[in-house]
């Protein structure tokens, strides 16, 4: 087996409807599935490059060297992928993002996809989809919905092996445009993965995971029979839950700032005047509001106007996960 290098590139998700709770946290298993769109133009690049003169594995993103929890998680992904492979050397990790991390826009989605694919592929593997899917998964859970293409279900699973993601509709389906109204580019206190850990201290998560598949079901069709109307009701309704989860844990995630909700107030009143856009908010501060395509320009003009958005982020729906030379 000779020593390979490899580089992969994806792109950030959306969720429309969330993934909040594991069953499982070594496994990242959720506790259920969601739906999501790839986001177009956003992307994480990264080379993985297996040398037999590395004495450890190395984490370099954005130019600079990650050492600790971030080059753990990594090095978590590269063991499996060298217990699968001939491949038992360290490897250098590159990584690039064109968009701010740990921020609410899904950076570890797309991080963890790109590690898979490029670092599976360095070793000599060549995985299924869905086999790459899950070894994403492994590393973020949202990443296993940044490997398909375009909109995309996160099917819960049994078990470890078919909890993947697939791609419930082309990129090219629904002309959707995300406008990400940035209120805080600041790195968030407490990330995702810890607060996964705490949803089940929430004496509303029992409810919100009964009414999930209600939710999957109106949310799937919805995309699927292009009907904005449906489609923003519930996805707006699905992330009010997830917050309100997050807000009555212990201890409390209280993501959004003053701006934040200032953008809901007023995305629902364009909405109400007939300009079909719909908010949703990760955990994080900055909200995505969802609109028709042609809707984006005017969108995002009214955005940048909103007292405490710094920045609008604009991205369509995007492909699959993919080696680029």
């Amino acid at each position: 087996m000779t020593m390979h290098t490899a580089t992969a590139q994806a792109n950030p998700n959306i969720a429309f409807i969330k993934y909040w709770g594991n069953r499982d946290n070594d496994l990242r298993l959720p506790s259920n599935g969601s739906i999501s769109m790839n986001l177009d133009g956003l992307f994480t690049r990264t080379t993985v490059s297996f040398q037999s003169s590395l004495p450890f594995d190395e984490l370099i993103i954005n130019g600079h060297e990650v050492p600790g929890k971030g080059l753990k998680r990594v090095s978590y992904i590269l063991d499996l992928v060298r217990e699968m492979s001939d491949v038992k050397v360290n490897a250098e990790v590159m990584s690039e993002n064109n968009f701010p991390a740990g921020a609410g826009i899904a950076s570890s989605a797309a991080a963890f996809a790109a590690l898979a694919l490029a670092s599976s592929r360095a070793a000599g593997l060549t995985l299924s989809e869905a086999q790459c899917s899950r070894l994403a998964r492994l590393g973020s859970g949202s990443a296993s919905r940044s490997i398909p293409s375009g909109f995309v279900e996160w099917k819960m699973g049994a078990g470890d092996d078919d909890s993947v993601a697939v791609s419930i509709a082309p990129p090219e389906h629904w002309d959707l445009t995300d406008c990400v109204a940035i209120v805080s580019a600041a790195h968030k206190k407490t990330g995702s993965t810890e607060g996964h850990a705490i949803a089940a201290t929430s004496p509303l998560q029992n409810a919100r995971l009964e009414d999930t598949p209600r939710r999957l079901g109106i949310c799937r069709n919805a995309i699927l029979n292009k009907d904005f109307e449906t489609f923003a009701h519930i996805i707006e309704l699905d992330s009010d839950i997830m917050h309100s989860v997050m807000l009555t844990s212990n201890p409390p995630l209280m993501y959004w700032q003053a701006a934040t909700v200032g953008i809901f107030h007023q995305v629902r009143s364009w909405r109400a005047d007939g300009l079909p856009c719909a908010y949703t908010v990760d955990a994080g501060a900055n909200v995505h509001v969802i609109c028709l395509g042609g809707h984006a320009k005017e969108l995002e003009k009214r955005l940048r106007e909103i007292p405490g958005v710094s920045n609008v982020l604009v991205a369509g729906v995007g492909g699959a996960a993919k080696i680029v030379s």
